[in-house]
């Protein structure tokens, strides 16, 4: 059977609805983030396009991940999540919780969330 015709695990499926969902969140976020005052519109267009190329390619890592069973997509899914949390952490400790935060927090939790359940019951043997 080839990678496309075996039925996808559950606890893959949620891995993959959670963080599609979570990218959403986060795309959502940026578009109603405010660019400090002091940044010219160049800066705030790049800061913008940076944020949806990074966008497209976890979308990309995360189809990867659930439909061609790469193994190491998922891994770089992990080390972003690992770079999520310290960056949420300062945020926290330097700007304190506001909204913007808060969504930053759910989106981490629900990318969380889907990665445990990558590695965790029907999944175990999916990724190659």
């Amino acid at each position: 059977m080839t990678p496309a015709s075996q039925p996808v695990p559950r606890n893959v499926w949620r891995f993959e609805v959670l963080l599609y969902a979570s990218l959403l969140l986060d795309t959502l976020t940026t578009l109603f983030r405010t660019m400090p005052d002091d940044m010219s519109e160049a800066a705030v267009s790049a800061a913008y396009l940076a944020n949806a190329v990074l966008i497209l390619a976890f979308v990309f890592l995360v189809g990867l991940a659930a439909r061609r069973r790469k193994n190491w997509a998922r891994w770089v899914l992990v080390a972003a999540l690992g770079l999520s949390v310290v960056s949420l952490a300062g945020e926290l400790s330097f700007e304190g919780m506001q909204v913007e935060t808060l969504l930053e927090l759910v989106s981490t939790a629900m990318t969380a969330a889907g990665l445990y359940y990558s590695f965790t019951g029907d999944a175990r043997g999916w990724f190659g």
